[in-house]
């Protein structure tokens, strides 16, 4: 069984202000590519297919594009779950029809969720689909009453896809979950505030592959295979440094599995540039391109006229500038940690702390994250 795993598309996402749809069509056609040189038996993916759940236009077209052609013109079936990003009802409309042309959307958690069963030459693979889905919605539909936090709610679900799978049989598991020690960065937004969003990763050590979604950083999560395919781009600037992929899987009749990743090659990187104003004017080095999403870090300390606007004129796509100078001990000090590495439970704090002069008490946290985490449930349904 010949497996390729990707996840974390966010179609439609907006990156300081630019819409990335050009991006995303750029490298998915790339995917489709390797989808008819590979010649998988399965396409996996795993959750936050589009970046918010009521998607733009372009961003559904997008989609509609993307898996018409990988299931007419190739003929791969394609097992798709929803992530905390999905809005499950819209994604999953019409699901039962698609399912008889092989694309299979699980993304509504009901009592009757179990495996997707695809054959090879050795006989059936169990695909169990784990959509994100919050303890309280676990609880209700499954139901689980023991499911309180997201790692019951995970083990939870995870015995309900397994129970009717034979003993010995191959089976795999599609999931979109923070499993514990996996590496974050700053354009994942948080599963749970006030608590415990992760799961343990000794919850996928009995299939034979885990296809997680949700962090963005290509990684295994302790075994080899468990693993996270990664994003479809670099989606802030603290993924400078990773290198986005996908991830192909054999397996063969005992289960063994053995694994590739395979790079995505964007139409422009995401970098960080830092150093003195005339010295990045200079333009670029070493074959870089200038049309590059860039963030750059001005070490002068003087006054510049219209920084952005001149570096614009070397690097067009410039989209955030900082000056160091400023927050170190001018007039627009602030938070004394980074604000694009704070959470929002942490931003609110810091703002509490610097108009009341006295930090958060233990009784004020909780109720700042009841009222967080509903409204990103809320959010979820209602953002346009």
């Amino acid at each position: 069984m010949r497996i390729l795993h990707t996840s974390d598309w966010h179609l439609g996402r907006i990156f300081h202000g630019t819409y990335l749809t050009g991006d995303q069509a750029h490298v998915l056609q790339q995917f489709i590519q390797l989808a008819g040189e590979a010649r998988p038996d399965v396409i996996l993916i795993t959750g936050d297919i589009y970046d918010r759940s009521v998607p733009p236009t372009e961003a559904i077209n997008l989609l509609d594009e993307t898996l018409s052609r990988i299931l007419m013109d190739y003929k791969v079936p394609v097992i798709l779950i929803t992530g905390n990003h999905d809005s499950p009802d819209r994604l999953g409309f019409g699901a039962r029809l698609m399912a008889r042309q092989e694309l299979h959307l699980i993304g509504q958690l009901t009592d009757r969720l179990k495996p997707v069963v695809i054959n090879d030459q050795y006989g059936p693979v169990y695909f169990c689909p784990a959509p994100y889905a919050e303890p309280p919605l676990v609880r209700d539909r499954l139901p689980a009453p023991g499911a309180v936090n997201h790692e019951q709610a995970m083990l939870s679900l995870i015995q309900h896809l397994s129970a009717p799978i034979p003993a010995g049989a191959r089976k795999v598991v599609l999931a979109h979950a923070f499993v514990a020690g996996g590496e974050e960065s700053e354009s994942e937004r948080p599963l749970s505030v006030g608590g415990s969003g992760t799961v343990s990763a000794s919850f996928f050590e009995p299939f034979n592959y885990a296809a997680l979604g949700h962090l963005h950083q290509p990684q295994q999560a302790g075994s080899e295979h468990v693993r996270y395919a990664g994003s479809l781009l670099k989606y802030s600037f603290s993924e400078t440094s990773h290198r986005k992929s996908v991830t192909l899987v054999d397996m063969d009749g005992a289960g063994k599995t053995s694994f590739e990743t395979i790079s995505l090659t964007p139409r422009r990187d995401v970098r960080r540039l830092e150093g003195y104003f005339t010295d990045i004017l200079a333009g670029p080095k070493n074959g870089e391109s200038r049309d590059d999403y860039i963030m750059v870090t001005l070490l002068d300390t003087g006054p510049i006229m219209d920084a952005i606007g001149k570096l614009r004129q070397v690097y067009p796509n410039v989209l955030h500038l900082e000056r160091p100078c400023l927050t170190a001990g001018g007039e627009l000090r602030g938070p004394g940690a980074d604000h694009r590495r704070l959470s929002d439970a942490e931003l609110f704090s810091s703002f509490f702390e610097q108009v009341t002069g006295t930090p958060l008490s233990d009784e004020q946290d909780k109720a700042f994250a009841e009222i967080l985490e509903q409204f990103y449930r809320q959010e979820r349904e209602v953002q346009p």
